[in-house]
């Protein structure tokens, strides 16, 4: 059976469609997305109507494409942009009116589930920490023996970031710096992880799939290389801020490797940088599978671990 999944995220909104056998299998067969950055349209805490327009008419186009096809299986989740916003019952009442659809608003908790679900799905016996640095949260998840130990989602994303600290493309050495403190503070706050270590660390999500797209442009690795050693996060960093005066062919790599992520690639990068020093993280690992994967096996097929 076909199923459409449109996840309405902080920076993007992605629309798949998946084939989901009655035995329980789930085939992703295509991806539409749309880089918003929805947080950047929160004002004073409050989603603007731009925002709203804006999510409507991405939503609209994807609803026509699942129509176009007979697809009328579809599910929608919000995260953080729209979770978060004071305004958020309102803002989703009126996309949903607009748009037809049913809109879930996931919690922060039941976000770093999903995260778990879908990035540990089919594995046993693994033990480490799950990190997804979306636009307008983090979630972190320690498990072991393939159960969660402790999780947490925190105010902390690279859109939200970006919007806060740069007016530019790409932030300076001081707005990358006043992002770090902001980041360290807010991570500081996790008291459930405070005494947590993990030498390696599973990244899912937009940030870490395009760090991982820019790290190998820097340092070279083939397609099947999902590996990055965190002790390099820092030079990474400092070869593309504003400061630097990038020559061209650091201009044609990085719009190369990143086209969509050039606003959030940095401010991503620095929370990645922070959460690797405080939990002693030598290497990150990228999943392909995260929220939607996990939604999908816990809400839809109900068979997660």
């Amino acid at each position: 059976m076909l199923y459409g999944v449109i996840d309405i995220g902080s920076s993007t909104v992605r629309m798949a469609v998946y084939d989901i056998s009655p035995a329980g299998g789930a085939e992703m067969l295509l991806k539409k997305k749309h880089v918003v950055g929805l947080a950047r349209y929160v004002e004073g805490g409050r989603m603007t109507q731009a925002g709203i327009d804006k999510a409507v008419e991405i939503l609209r186009e994807f609803c026509a494409f699942l129509a176009c096809f007979r697809i009328n299986h579809v599910c929608a989740f919000t995260t953080a942009a729209l979770r978060n916003a004071s305004n958020s019952r309102e803002a989703v009442a009126e996309i949903e009116r607009r748009t037809g659809l049913s809109i879930r608003v996931i919690t922060g908790d039941e976000e770093a589930t999903f995260d778990f679900i879908g990035a540990t799905h089919g594995l046993s016996g693994e033990s480490g920490l799950l990190v997804d640095i979306g636009g307008g949260s983090t979630e972190l998840v320690s498990f072991a023996a393939g159960r969660i130990e402790r999780k947490v989602s925190l105010p902390l994303g690279a859109t939200a970031l970006a919007a806060r600290f740069s007016a530019e493309v790409l932030p300076s050495r001081a707005e990358c710096a006043a992002m770090r403190a902001e980041a360290q503070e807010v991570l500081a706050g996790a008291a459930p992880f405070a005494h947590v270590q993990a030498p390696a660390l599973c990244g899912i999500g937009g940030t870490f799939k395009s760090g991982l797209a820019l790290y190998r442009a820097v340092y070279g690795g083939g397609m099947d290389d999902l590996t990055m050693e965190a002790a390099r996060l820092p030079e990474l960093i400092e070869r593309f801020v504003r400061d630097r005066a990038l020559p061209q062919e650091d201009v044609v790599l990085l719009m190369r490797a990143v086209p969509d992520r050039l606003p959030t690639i940095l401010p991503g990068l620095v929370v990645a940088d922070v959460i690797a020093k405080r939990f002693g993280a030598q290497r990150i690992t990228y999943s392909d599978s995260g929220v939607r994967e996990g939604f999908i096996y816990s809400e839809i097929i109900g068979t997660s671990k």
